[in-house]
C-alpha cells in the first residue's frame, strides 16, 4: 500500500538516477510551454488548423439547433400541405447539412494537424537527442543508456498525446459545452443553469482531480517504466558477462522485480484513473437527469416546445459525448505532460561543458601541449586530483605516461580533450585555449586508440571511417593495411561490409583494436593517444601492430598511457605519475637506473612479464 507521506511527496521528488540525482517534477503549466513553443514554429499550419478546428465547432453548435427546428415543423398541426412538406424537407437538409459541414471541416483541419505534429515531434526527437550529446561524460556516467532511450521516445509520443488533447479535443469541447449551456440558458434558463453547473464542476473535478490524485503516481509509474529500460538495455548490452557466468536467471529475476515493482505502481495509477471515470459518470448522470427534468418541468407549464426538448436532448448528447472525450483527454493530456517532462526538464538543464559564446574552430597546429597552473578535481572528489599542475609537451614529442592507477595518467588525456572543466589554470594546444575554442573541432584533431575500443553495430567501413565518413574506399583500405585489419577484414564473410554487432562483439578483442588503430590512421590527426593500444594483442600481432604504430607516430604528438613499460621503452620521455604529479621524468634507461618509482614499477612490470 501507498503510505500518506509517499503520495505527498512523489510529485515533488523523484528518484532519476539515471539524471544523477534527484530532481522536482516540473510543473504541467512548464511542460506545456515547452510543447506550446514547438507549435508556434508553424504559424501557418497551427492557425489552418485552429481555424478550421473553430469552424467545424460552429457547426457542431448549430447540430441542437438544427435538430429542434426540425421537430418543430413535423409536429406541428394542420394540413400537410406542400409549403408543409417543403418546410420539413428544408429543415432535414439543414440537420443533415449541418452534420455533413462538421464532419468534412474536422477531416480537412486534420490534413494541418498531421504534417504540424509529425514535424515537430521529429524535430522534438533530433533536438532532445542533441541535448543529450552535448552533456557532459559525468552526466552520462550518471545515467542508465536506456532510461535516457525511453525517456526520449516516451517524450515524442508524449508531445503527440498533449497537442491532440489540447488543440483537437479539450479546446474544442470546452468552446462546445459552453456554447451549448449558453444556447440552453437563453432558450430554457433553468436547463441552462443546470447544463452549466455541471459542465463547470465536471472540469473543475477532472482538472483537479486529476492533478491532485492521479499524477503523483503516474509520475511513479513512469520512473519505474524507465528503470525496466534501464535494466533491459544494461542486461542485453552486457550478454556476454551474463554467459559467462551463468547468470541468466539472476538477471531475469532482477528485470522480473523492477517490472512487478512498476506493476504495483500502474494498477495504482490505472485505478486511480477508474475512480476518476466513475466520477465522471456520476456527473453525466447528474447533467442528464437535470436537464430532462427541466424540459419536462418546462413543458408541463407550456412554455416549452417539442422543438425545445429536441434541443435539449441533442445538446445533452452532444455534452455528454464531449465530455467523455474531455474526461479521457484530460487523462492523456495528464499522461502526455508526464511523458514529456523529462524531455523538457533537460531543456532548462544546462550543458555541463559548454561551448564559450562565439568560440572559434580549433586551427590544428604541429601538437604543442602546455598545462599551465591546473588545478582539477572531480565533482565526487573531496581533494584535486590536479593542484597547480603545470607541464609542456613539445611538438612531435612522444611522451609516456606511467603509474599506479588513479594516479592522474586517463584524467591528463581527458583533461586535454576538455571532456572536463578546470577549477583553475588553462591548457594550451598550438597556443590556443583548450577552453576557447569549439569542442568537436578540437576533439578532432585528436586521435585517440583506447584500450577497449568501442565500435557501432555498423559495418566495418563505417567504423574505420567514423572520424572522417567523407573517405575514400581505398583510403579506407590503405588505413586498414597499415594497422594490419585488412587480412582478417577480407577473411569475414562480407569483408568490410561486415557488420561487427552492438560494441564489435562479433570481433576479438584484437580485432577490435587494430579496427580502432586503422580509424586513427584515416583521421590523421596532429596529436595520438595511445591508451594501451596493444594489450589485447598476441605476441606476433603486437609486433606487426607495433611499427605501423611507429610510422603512425612519425610526425605527431603522441601521448602513451602504458602499464606494461615495454611498450615505452622508446619513448622521448617518460613521466612517472603519483596522486596527480609528476615524480620523476626521463628515458627508459636513466629512470630504471635512477631506482626510483619507475625502476620499482619497471621490475613488477618484468617480474609479471
Amino acid at each position: 500500500m501507498w503510505s500518506p507521506y509517499l503520495c505527498s511527496t512523489m510529485a515533488d521528488e523523484i528518484d532519476d538516477n539515471e539524471d544523477g540525482g534527484r530532481r522536482r517534477a516540473l510543473s504541467n503549466a512548464r511542460v506545456l510551454g515547452f510543447i506550446a513553443r514547438f507549435w508556434l514554429r508553424r504559424k501557418g499550419l497551427f492557425a489552418a488548423g485552429v481555424g478550421l478546428t473553430l469552424l467545424a465547432i460552429g457547426f457542431d453548435l448549430a447540430l441542437p439547433w438544427a435538430s429542434g427546428r426540425l421537430i418543430d415543423v413535423v409536429s406541428r398541426g394542420g394540413s400537410k400541405g406542400p409549403s408543409a412538406v417543403d418546410a420539413a424537407w428544408v429543415a432535414w437538409a439543414a440537420f443533415v447539412g449541418v452534420y455533413l459541414g462538421f464532419s468534412l471541416i474536422r477531416n480537412l483541419a486534420m490534413r494541418f494537424w498531421i504534417p504540424l505534429a509529425a514535424r515537430n515531434m521529429e524535430e522534438m526527437t533530433n533536438e532532445g537527442y542533441a541535448r543529450v550529446q552535448a552533456f557532459s561524460s559525468d552526466w552520462h556516467a550518471d545515467s542508465f543508456a536506456g532510461a535516457t532511450v525511453r525517456k526520449l521516445t516516451r517524450a515524442m509520443w508524449g508531445y503527440d498525446s498533449v497537442t491532440d488533447a489540447v488543440t483537437i479535443w479539450l479546446a474544442p469541447s470546452l468552446i462546445v459545452l459552453v456554447g451549448l449551456s449558453v444556447m440552453l440558458l437563453l432558450r430554457q434558463p433553468l436547463a441552462g443553469a443546470v447544463a452549466l453547473v455541471v459542465v463547470a464542476a465536471y472540469i473543475a473535478v477532472n482538472l483537479v482531480v486529476t492533478a491532485r490524485y492521479v499524477r503523483p503516481f503516474n509520475l511513479k509509474s513512469n520512473a519505474l517504466d524507465s528503470r525496466i529500460g534501464a535494466s533491459l538495455a544494461d542486461a542485453v548490452t552486457s550478454n556476454p558477462t551474463v554467459k559467462s557466468f551463468g547468470a541468466e536467471a539472476r538477471e531475469s529475476a532482477q528485470i522480473a522485480q523492477a517490472t512487478a515493482a512498476w506493476r504495483q505502481a500502474v494498477m495504482v495509477t490505472w485505478n486511480k484513473f477508474t475512480d476518476v471515470w466513475l466520477g465522471q459518470n456520476l456527473l453525466l448522470v447528474l447533467l442528464q437527469g437535470g436537464l430532462t427534468a427541466a424540459m419536462i418541468h418546462a413543458w408541463s407549464r407550456g412554455t416549452a416546445t417539442p422543438g425545445d426538448v429536441a434541443f435539449a436532448i441533442t445538446a445533452f448528447m452532444l455534452m455528454s459525448g464531449y465530455l467523455r472525450n474531455m474526461g479521457e483527454n484530460i487523462r492523456m493530456l495528464q499522461k502526455g505532460l508526464d511523458d514529456t517532462e523529462d524531455l523538457a526538464a533537460w531543456e532548462g538543464l544546462a550543458p555541463q561543458i559548454a561551448d564559450a559564446p562565439d568560440a572559434p574552430e580549433f586551427q590544428r597546429g604541429p601538437g604543442a601541449i602546455a598545462f599551465e597552473d591546473v588545478t582539477f578535481r572531480y565533482k565526487s572528489a573531496g581533494a584535486p586530483l590536479y593542484d597547480h599542475f603545470s607541464l609542456e609537451i613539445a611538438p612531435g614529442e612522444r611522451v609516456a605516461l606511467v603509474g599506479p592507477t588513479g594516479s592522474g595518467k586517463s584524467t591528463f588525456v581527458k583533461l586535454v580533450q576538455r571532456l572536463h572543466d578546470l577549477q583553475g589554470g588553462r591548457i594550451l594546444i598550438d597556443g590556443q585555449d583548450v577552453a576557447h575554442v569549439t569542442q568537436g573541432s578540437l576533439r578532432r584533431a585528436i586521435a585517440v586508440v583506447p584500450q577497449d575500443p568501442a565500435l557501432f553495430h555498423r559495418i566495418l567501413r563505417e567504423n574505420i571511417a567514423y572520424g572522417r565518413p567523407d573517405a575514400t574506399d581505398e583510403e579506407i583500405v590503405a588505413a586498414a593495411r597499415k594497422a594490419r585489419a585488412h587480412d582478417f577484414i577480407l577473411r569475414l564473410p562480407q569483408g568490410y561490409d561486415t557488420l561487427v554487432g552492438e560494441r564489435g562483439i562479433k570481433l576479438s578483442g584484437g580485432e577490435r583494436q587494430r579496427v580502432a588503430i586503422a580509424r586513427a590512421f584515416l583521421t590523421d590527426a596532429p596529436i595520438l593517444v595511445l591508451d594501451e593500444a596493444t594489450s589485447s594483442l598476441d605476441v606476433e600481432t603486437e609486433g606487426q601492430v607495433q611499427e605501423a604504430a611507429e610510422a603512425l607516430m612519425h610526425g605527431r604528438t603522441t601521448i602513451v598511457i602504458a602499464h606494461r613499460l615495454s611498450t615505452v621503452r622508446g619513448a622521448d620521455r617518460i613521466l612517472v605519475f603519483q596522486n596527480g604529479r609528476v615524480v620523476e621524468e626521463g628515458r627508459h634507461g636513466e629512470l630504471k637506473a635512477a631506482g626510483g618509482v619507475y625502476a620499482r614499477l619497471n621490475a613488477v612490470s618484468e617480474g609479471v612479464g
